[in-house]
């Protein structure tokens, strides 16, 4: 199962099993103890209906234009997805698709949305820049939200932003720059942790961690550079970490209600390290989306 670092209370612990007497080098076993209790919120996503989704461009390592996109399947997989936040109890709201723009399915990537503030995204690539007046004018005109925020370089929203209690951890390295990690900051009021990704298949934060409870997440140690790895390992000891193998499941692109985590049918290992947590993973299929780079997290923008 992935490796699931520290030795907090009531959850797994690891403990160094001496084997001196043979001349082994120690081992490490793993101790599990009664999970913490774990606690759904009702949540308000957005969505966007795949209705012009296909992969036409590539700007990250997944997308092959060659490759064809079953777009009925890709449907019923989105579908499938909203299904499953409603009958979690969830508030799911949808903003109209937009012709020519494929990747508008991708949500989370429209804005940042904390405490009633919407922090406007900024796209890197061409192709994607219109996608962010779409969305910018989709949650002023449902008048739930405050006060309105842009960057003055290139932020894409929760793709690389991730709201937790105290904090927000924000990535950099493909896509968002740092100095709108200073901008965001200085619009939610709200320390912002700058967190350098370095492989390119990682291409966003919400790729690489998954935000699990208001204290809590999982992470992939590979995607992030030696300092930023060890920033996660001092704030968060007791993430649950995954390997390689499991991280290019999209293991990371889940969706946590503080209980339920929805999270790729593929990464089995993943469920089994939440399920030893006290979490209840809600596997879904969205292998469709996968050939763009994209995951149940990538489909979901949360309305705080």
């Amino acid at each position: 199962m992935p490796h699931v670092t520290g030795s907090p209370a009531l959850i797994n612990q690891k403990v160094a099993v001496s084997a001196a007497s043979t001349g082994a080098a120690a081992e490490t076993a793993t101790v599990t103890t009664l999970p913490g209790v774990r606690t759904a919120r009702p949540r308000h996503y957005l969505m966007c209906r795949p209705t012009f989704f296909t992969v036409t461009y590539a700007i990250n390592p997944w997308m092959d234009p060659s490759v064809p996109v079953d777009v009925d399947l890709a449907m019923r997989q989105w579908e499938g997805l909203r299904d499953t936040y409603r009958a979690l109890g969830h508030t799911v709201s949808f903003i109209e698709p937009v012709a020519g723009l494929p990747d508008m399915v991708f949500a989370a990537n429209g804005a940042l949305v904390v405490d009633g503030k919407v922090l406007a995204a900024s796209f890197l690539a061409a192709e994607r820049q219109p996608e962010s007046p779409a969305y910018t004018r989709w949650l002023a005109e449902a008048d739930l939200f405050t006060d309105f925020g842009t960057t003055s370089t290139v932020n894409e929203g929760e793709g690389d932003f991730l709201d937790l209690d105290t904090v927000i951890l924000a990535g950099t390295g493909f896509r968002t720059s740092r100095s709108a990690h200073g901008e965001a900051q200085e619009f939610f009021g709200k320390p912002v942790i700058s967190l350098q990704l370095v492989d390119p298949r990682f291409y966003h934060l919400d790729t690489a961690i998954a935000v699990l409870g208001d204290h809590d997440i999982a992470y992939y140690p590979g995607a992030f550079s030696a300092g930023s790895t060890a920033v996660l390992r001092r704030m968060f000891p007791d993430a649950i970490t995954v390997d390689e193998a499991e991280a290019a499941t999209f293991a990371m692109n889940s969706v946590s209600d503080g209980r339920n985590v929805v999270i790729p049918v593929e990464s089995v290992r993943f469920a089994e390290a939440l399920r030893d947590r006290g979490y209840e993973p809600v596997p879904v299929e969205l292998s469709e989306f996968r050939k763009s780079g994209g995951g149940p997290k990538c489909c979901t923008l949360e309305l705080r």
